[in-house]
């Protein structure tokens, strides 16, 4: 049995979690992610040092990026932390660290983290969806990862808005390149310009606002969930997963678990139509903890 350190890299922070052989957290340090490459490394390195010095342990180590390894290249692929991209990012923090490093994109490291001790514990097919300042998706199945071929599986902000109507045309184009991507619809800067328009960023303050009885505010969210749930009905049709957690920023939109499942149904290819959407239980240590669990422990 192993102790296993995560880590969560993030554009702003990177956190740093160590999990005991029986999977209990026992440390927890973050620390400000500096904009250049290589001070990233040292500050993951930092942590990892600090972190086994004060446990007296010494750990495997798991990172959630917000990227992917290109197997092709092996360098950092499509992270919106664009210092990561083009760099051979496992290879040198392995070298620093004197041990292999796991890394996995950190949708994939929420959707393992819930799927294992989290909202979806138990369910053989788990979809976790990050709904934040992007759009990102991962796929555990029986406790495993589904990567895919070119690491894209669950790629779910960069999937076309499904059976758009007229009056949405034109797609919006999103930072990829493309038009359409779910990302521009069900983000949280998605909803901030659904309520005020072009250079609006800030979604947090639209819930309480259409709670007040503001109508811009409450369309606003009539017509993001109707998004999500377009979204999220292509997934399903595809993979029927057992469950599908939310998280990120917007997870935290109660109404969301109480829309979700109605506004699928009509596009779900089914006769019995049961959607299972749940909010997940770690909120945003869900990272850092599926981290940890890239290797067993």
């Amino acid at each position: 049995m192993n102790h296993r350190i995560g880590i969560d890299l993030g554009g702003t922070k990177t956190e740093i979690l160590l999990l005991s052989p029986d999977g209990q957290e026992w440390l927890r340090r973050r620390a400000p992610t500096p904009p250049i490459y290589k001070d990233a490394l040292a500050t993951i390195a930092g942590l990892v040092g600090q972190v086994e010095q004060e446990a007296g342990v010494r750990a495997t180590v798991g990172v959630g990026i917000p990227g992917c390894i290109s197997p092709a290249t092996g360098l950092v692929k499509n992270a919106n932390s664009n210092a990561l991209n083009g760099h051979p990012f496992d290879r040198d923090l392995a070298a620093l660290l004197g041990r292999e490093v796991r890394v996995a994109n950190d949708a994939n490291c929420f959707a393992l983290s819930e799927a294992t001790d989290g909202a979806g514990a138990g369910a053989r097919v788990v979809f976790g969806v990050i709904l934040g300042t992007g759009c990102g998706g991962g796929i555990v199945i029986d406790g495993r990862i589904l990567e895919g071929r070119h690491s894209l599986a669950g790629e779910f902000g960069h999937t076309p808005l499904p059976w758009p109507s007229a009056d949405e045309m034109p797609l919006r184009r999103c930072w990829c390149g493309l038009s359409g991507c779910l990302e521009t619809y069900v983000s949280g800067p998605a909803l901030a310009f659904e309520c005020d328009g072009p250079g609006a960023r800030d979604a947090t303050s639209v819930p309480a606002r259409a709670a007040a009885g503001e109508a811009k505010a409450q369309a606003a969210l009539a017509h993001h969930a109707g998004f999500l749930a377009r979204g999220l009905a292509m997934i399903t049709n595809i993979l029927d997963p057992d469950a599908i957690v939310l998280g990120g920023g917007l997870s935290n939109m109660a109404h969301l678990y109480e829309v979700l499942p109605d506004l699928m149904r009509p596009y779900v290819f089914s006769d019995v139509v049961t959607p299972n959407i749940l909010r997940n239980q770690h909120g945003d240590s869900s990272g850092v903890r599926g981290a940890a669990r890239l290797w067993p422990g």
